[in-house]
């Protein structure tokens, strides 16, 4: 197990910003986590010891400066976290567009003495900023020469440093695997989707013939991009999607009703995104296509157009934790930088924050669009990254349909294995889909390894699996059981189901009984096939992989309930929280959930506390309550501490804090497994299924010796898991060394490098290493799988 990490003491932070001051400003469009990138900015900026300044409506505030250009406090972006848009305004702004404009900005800039912009938008807004650098010493020199700002002033403010961060819903910048706002428009649609599918059971039948017939047609944004629409459509088993990477073949028209009239379900969904177009540019709408299906077809049609419901609403813990994390590498990376250091954008590269330059970054966006003009859509798709072509090609293998007419005279076996978690039946149903398009034949086993020993296994078809991307927990059954009694029972049942794959979707459980099933080879031949194993668990605690399916959708839950514990005290008088959460051993949960609602202590296994750091934070917290602070909030990992249980740490706050607060405490228990899963774990659970089943396709040719498939090689077993940026087949003998078996958690673990990060924006004074942060890369990495919502 890796060593236990110091708890938190207060000691002098950094004092890298002292004497220098940064100015904060949203612009372009606004977007759900910006706030919590302009929090984690001030915060930061304040604890290296640097001046900070809002800049409030965006690029004009910068020109008209007076009461737009203010100074920020630590209270002043408290409760900051679970607010959409962006409270410090954002505008578009004509006159920055003009030298005298930059001029301007640059006279208020130099009389406060800010010499380090952070700009949070789009493409645009960071070009912006980007030529304001480039000509910075010439507006100075102007400056000077009409008496607007002194020689002296001109010479302390000699250089700008400037640093973006990507706040856009449409996920439309090339170099970053996300940008800020993305996964909570997705958000947004998917409930709207699911909304749409709910009422759609239901037909009219005295509408007409084809009542029983239903299409709903739902426009998403995307004037350029069609990432929201094509995930939109992953998401949810969209019959058709458009988008402007990608437009239809000639005649679409006639292939899209002849798709719609071969479905065997009355439900119909189509996506399409807000700029898609056909071959000759000619745009493609919502209402042209609800007017084509109900005319030629006579379905009852609805078109929904979203518009700016996708902007709005409380930001997803993804993007809480996405725009904290860009806000401590932009600080980090104006305070480094140099006057000879180009103007930079920091993005996310698989788990890390990485920074880029800016204008590259800019270039390979426009060429996606020159790409797009000039009907290059291959190159397009090419340059959106490589996740957004994963995503495009899921896509196309899902939406048949019906099944090919080939035959593989293969078997392949899906069982879910330990709790049920969301996203476990997203995984399922890409696996069958993507198998039968294999020519595969496919096999369900319910209720897990129990089941299979039991002989619970039956075909499972392409119609069968249609809808389950949007259930919560396992529509299969799944049990905690493990192979290791039943093994003869289950080699009996391999055999006579004919499988000749597995597919094994689960946590920890459904991982030892891989480990279980192999070592079985040695006894049992039957057990010599490919086997390959799907994380999915809330607790994240599966060796192998960074993320497991259904950890978003339980982290999502946490979040939005500490929201709400949070609100409940609004108006009174100052309380505290203490809140349990799930992960047995595992303190990704409360780790990361604690960074999205901004908690002022996490405590975890992983990191070693005594009770010389509970007084440290019990007393830490005092002092805060004292001041401005009005809710205070602690998450517990229920096994953090067999004796500092969740009803010793509420007595202990509730008894130090007498006078100053009072407490509340909260066991969220299994709530955290239910509920419909997010966005990135439909999506997820889609690729992964997906992936999991071309790989056993390729294993059963390798093994395929003599009329039978025969595997007993270490990489015929593995598990298939998420590792930095790249989905990674790793054999599940390798990973027994890297496995604390008696707390079933890695030993080691990605996430704990974020705790700093939380314990700074709850102010605590620690060392932040800036040694771990990204240096600036100058090669653009294409996007990929890692960390997208898909």
């Amino acid at each position: 197990m890796q060593q236990p990490q110091p708890d938190p003491t207060p000691v002098e932070p950094t004092k890298m910003g002292v004497g220098r001051a940064i100015a904060v400003l949203t612009s372009g469009g606004d977007a759900q986590g910006m706030n919590a990138a302009v929090r984690a900015t001030v915060r930061v900026g304040l604890y290296t010891g640097a001046k900070v300044f809002f800049v409030h409506e965006g690029y004009q505030g910068l020109v008209d400066g007076g009461d737009n250009i203010r100074p920020a406090t630590w209270e002043s972006v408290s409760m900051m976290l679970q607010l959409g848009g962006t409270v410090i305004g954002s505008a578009r702004c004509q006159e920055f567009r003009t030298k005298e404009g930059r001029a301007k900005a640059a006279c208020n800039l130099v009389k406060l003495g800010i010499t380090n912009l952070c700009v949070i938008g789009g493409d645009g807004s960071l070009t912006g900023a980007n030529q304001f650098r480039n000509e910075w010493s010439e507006l100075l020199a102007e400056l000077v020469h009409a008496g607007k700002i002194t020689s002296d002033e001109a010479k302390k403010s000699s250089h700008l440093n400037i640093v973006g961060m990507v706040g856009s819903i449409d996920n439309d910048f090339c170099g970053t695997d996300m940008t800020i706002g993305t996964d909570s428009a997705l958000h947004r649609i998917m409930e709207v989707v699911d909304a749409i599918t709910t009422t759609a059971q239901s037909p009219f039948p005295h509408l007409c013939a084809n009542s029983h017939q239903r299409t709903f047609i739902l426009e998403v944004m995307g004037r350029h991009c069609g990432y929201l629409a094509l995930v939109t459509a992953l998401a949810c088993g969209a019959d058709w999607v458009f988008i402007p990477e990608m437009p239809p073949e000639e005649k679409w028209e006639d292939h899209l009703c002849r798709r719609l009239t071969r479905r065997s379900s009355r439900l119909n969904v189509i996506i399409v995104a807000e700029g898609a177009m056909d071959k000759n540019g000619k745009p493609i709408t919502s209402n042209q296509i609800k007017h084509l299906v109900s005319e030629r077809l006579g379905y009852d049609t609805r078109a929904t157009v979203l518009g700016h419901v996708q902007r709005g609403g409380t930001p997803s813990a993804f993007d809480r934790i996405l725009g904290s994390r860009m806000g401590v590498e932009a600080v980090m990376a104006l305070l480094e930088a140099t006057p000879d250091t180009p103007a930079c954008v920091v993005s996310l590269s698989g788990n890390t924050a990485v920074r880029l330059p800016l204008m590259e970054c800019v270039q390979v966006t426009k060429d996606v669009s020159k790409a797009m003009a000039e009907g290059r859509y291959e190159d397009a798709v090419k340059l959106r990254g490589k996740s957004f072509e994963n995503n495009w090609n899921t896509y196309k293998l899902l939406a048949h349909m019906h099944p090919p007419d080939v035959k593989s005279n293969v078997s392949v076996a899906i069982l879910n294995v330990g709790a049920p978690c969301a996203g476990m039946n997203a995984a399922v149903r890409s696996a069958v889909r993507i198998g039968i398009t294999q020519g595969h034949h496919m096999l369900a086993v319910h209720d897990g390894f129990e089941g299979l020993a039991q002989g619970l296994v039956k075909p499972i078809t392409w119609t069968e699996v249609g809808g389950w991307t949007g259930k919560g927990g396992s529509m299969l059954g799944t049990k905690r059981t493990l192979p290791a009694k039943v093994m003869e029972e289950i080699s009996l049942n391999i055999a006579k189901f004919n499988i000749h794959g597995l597919i094994i979707i689960g946590g920890f459980e459904a991982f030892v009984g891989g480990l279980e099933l192999l070592a079985g080879r040695q006894k049992y031949e039957e057990l010599c096939i490919p086997i390959v194993m799907i994380p999915a668990t809330v607790s994240n605690n599966v060796p192998g992989s960074d993320f497991s399916i259904g950890a978003d959708t339980a982290l999502n839950t946490i979040t939005s309930t500490c929201d709400r514990i949070k609100q409940s005290a609004a108006g009174t008088k100052r309380r505290v929280f203490i809140i349990e959460t799930m992960g047995g051993y595992c303190g990704y949960l409360a780790t990361v959930a604690g960074l999205a609602s901004g908690a002022d202590a996490a405590y975890i296994f992983e990191e070693h506390f005594n009770i010389h750091d509970l007084k440290v934070n019990v007393e830490h917290l005092v002092e805060k309550m004292k001041t401005t602070v009005k809710r205070g909030l602690i998450l517990r990992n229920e096994k953090c501490n067999p004796n500092y249980t969740t009803d010793f740490i509420f007595s202990l706050y509730s008894e130090e804090g007498k006078g100053v607060f009072d407490c509340r405490k909260n066991v969220l228990g299994h709530m955290q497994q239910g509920g419909t899963p997010t966005p990135f774990d439909r999506n997820f659970g889609t690729k992964m299924g997906a992936k999991a089943v071309l790989w056993l396709t390729d294993k059963l040719k390798e093994c395929y010796r003599h009329g039978r498939i025969f595997a007993n090689t270490p990489g015929s077993a593995c598990v298939l898991g998420m590792r930095k940026r790249t989905l990674m087949f790793q054999p599940l003998d390798e990973l027994r060394d890297q496995t604390d078996f008696e707390h079933r958690i890695p030993k080691t673990e990605w996430w704990l490098k974020l705790r700093p990060i939380m314990k700074i924006l709850a102010k605590y004074k620690i060392n932040l290493d800036t040694s771990e942060h990204a240096h600036m890369e100058h090669v653009i990495q294409k996007r990929s799988p890692v960390l997208m919502p898909v």
